[in-house]
């Protein structure tokens, strides 16, 4: 075997390669959250939630204000300290089909249910330390999702675990321009870290070595059948080192084909972590004594995320690994680190509230800057060429209107609906964000207990549109199909104002 495949060097490297960057890419990026497109998240106020984050910033009483619009604080006289967590469950279920590179149906089931449930916390606190200044401190998680699919699902080559997170701490402050009209502004300190993983298809890996086997016997061929042309060789002869010259093409295939059979996979694990730093600015207006209006400006933050990658190969690529003519033209899929520059994106967001005797109602916009993310270059610490995945995602627009009516002194009720648009579409979906437009419709309760303390409790359901998909892996595996998704979410809050 080990002079069959001699004549391999340097004939497989792209392909192969091809394999290696499709991990490490899926892994290194983070690409279903929760009420907010791809893997945005807003769940940072139980209250908020309960009318669909109508009058996020506007509607008052709401300590989330220090990481959502920072001018807003200027409403909160005195000190608080506000503890928020929501329950995420998403589901994600597939229906479709998978081919390799040749249309052979690859093996293996739906993958289950990708989704899961996880808890998202938010703390903050807010004090006023002067009749115009206010200063606050919060701790929030602005993306983040984590979708894990069966091991052996028709999938597997484009995703198997994926979970991504960014953890913000930040610090506020607010001045009081005038009576009516406040600024506000915030230093953000962004953890963000990813876990992804998917199986690698060594039997295309083998299929693309199996090619090159190929083109270099046929250009070796080609240079006898010049040689004898050019009269260097005789016929015979050429005819002799031709045939000779095939067998061996045909015998390195098969041996290839034979240590590289179907449905025998290695396995990808990748891990990716980085600091980044962002700021906001926002304003808030008094328009009237019962209508108030706030703007903010969130800044992208960019990351570079800095991983080790952790590969299972199988025992017939470990043949193949072991042939010295292969060793430099193959890539072992050994422990190895990798860089890729990722940026989350910026956000404007607009909120409005009408304040009433007996009930109040807002509305909220908010612009996403997705098109940040048009593609991912991975840069390798083994010496590998950099590999680079396209995206381009669209800007999204999130949408809603809500409100509260005021049973009691103590007892509020809240509903409120909205929709979301995806930054994905059927060219750039893939199964690690089976994400499309949203819809959301909210309830929700609060209660004070006292003058100083507060409970809050929200619920929402998430309605998301069929999620289409129609990707092609780098070794050349094609997923077609479609998500089902839907997310359900349960909020809770306490708030004590000193």
């Amino acid at each position: 075997m080990h002079t069959s495949f001699r004549s391999l060097t340097g004939t497989a490297r792209p392909l192969a390669l091809a394999a290696l960057s499709i991990a490490v890419v899926g892994a290194l990026v983070a690409p279903a959250s929760a009420d907010a497109s791809a893997f945005q998240l807003k769940e940072n106020s139980a209250k908020g939630l309960g009318r669909a984050y109508a009058g996020s910033a506007t509607a008052g009483g709401d300590a989330s204000v220090v990481v959502n619009n920072p001018a807003a604080m200027s409403e909160l006289k005195g000190t608080y300290l506000q503890a928020d967590v929501t329950a995420i469950n998403f589901s994600a279920k597939f229906d479709g089909s998978a081919h390799d590179v040749l249309g052979r149906p690859i093996s293996g089931g739906n993958g289950g249910d990708a989704g899961t449930t996880l808890p998202v916390p938010a703390l903050f606190f807010a004090t006023q330390v002067s009749d115009r200044v206010h200063v606050g401190a919060g701790f929030s998680v602005p993306f983040g999702f984590q979708t894990e699919y069966d091991r052996d699902w028709v999938g597997r080559y484009h995703g198997i675990k994926s979970k991504f997170q960014s953890l913000d701490a930040t610090l506020s402050a607010s001045f009081d321009v005038t009576d009516n009209f406040s600024l506000g502004a915030s230093f953000i300190a962004q953890k963000t870290s990813a876990e992804l993983t998917s199986a690698i298809n060594f039997n295309a890996v083998g299929l693309g070595i199996q090619r090159g086997i190929g083109a270099q016997t046929a250009a070796g061929v080609a240079q006898i059948q010049a040689a004898a042309a050019a009269g260097q060789i005789s016929p015979a002869q050429a005819a002799t080192m031709i045939q000779a010259a095939v067998q061996q093409g045909q015998a390195a295939a098969a041996g290839v084909a034979a240590v590289t059979p179907p449905g025998v996979d290695g396995y990808a694990r990748i891990k990716g972590d980085d600091w980044g730093y962002g700021w906001q600015l926002g304003g808030y207006w008094k328009l009237t004594a019962n209508d108030k209006l706030a703007l903010n400006y969130r800044s992208k933050i960019s990351h570079r995320l800095e991983g080790t990658g952790n590969f299972t190969t199988t025992p017939g690529y470990d043949l193949l690994l072991a042939n010295p003519a292969l060793a430099s033209s193959i890539p072992p899929f050994s422990h190895t680190t990798g860089t890729a520059d990722f940026t989350t994106p910026a956000v404007v967001s607009a909120s409005y509230w009408h304040q009433a005797e007996k009930f109040g109602f807002g509305a909220d916009v908010a612009w996403t800057k997705w098109d940040v993310f048009k593609n991912l270059t991975v840069n390798y610490g083994n010496a590998q060429p950099s590999t680079s995945e396209k995206y381009n995602w669209r800007n999204t627009i999130y949408a809603s209107i809500g409100g509260d009516y005021y049973l009691n002194d103590k007892l509020t009720l809240r509903g409120g609906i909205a929709v979301d648009s995806s930054p994905t579409y059927l060219a750039t979906r893939s199964p690690r964000v089976p994400d499309s437009t949203r819809k959301m419709a909210t309830v929700g309760i609060g209660y004070k207990a006292s003058e100083h303390f507060e409970i809050n409790a929200s619920y929402a359901h998430i309605f998301v549109n069929n999620a289409h998909v129609n990707i092609t892996s780098g070794t050349g595996d094609t997923l077609t199909g479609n998500f089902d998704d839907y997310g359900n979410l349960l909020s809770l809050s306490a708030m004590y104002k000193f």
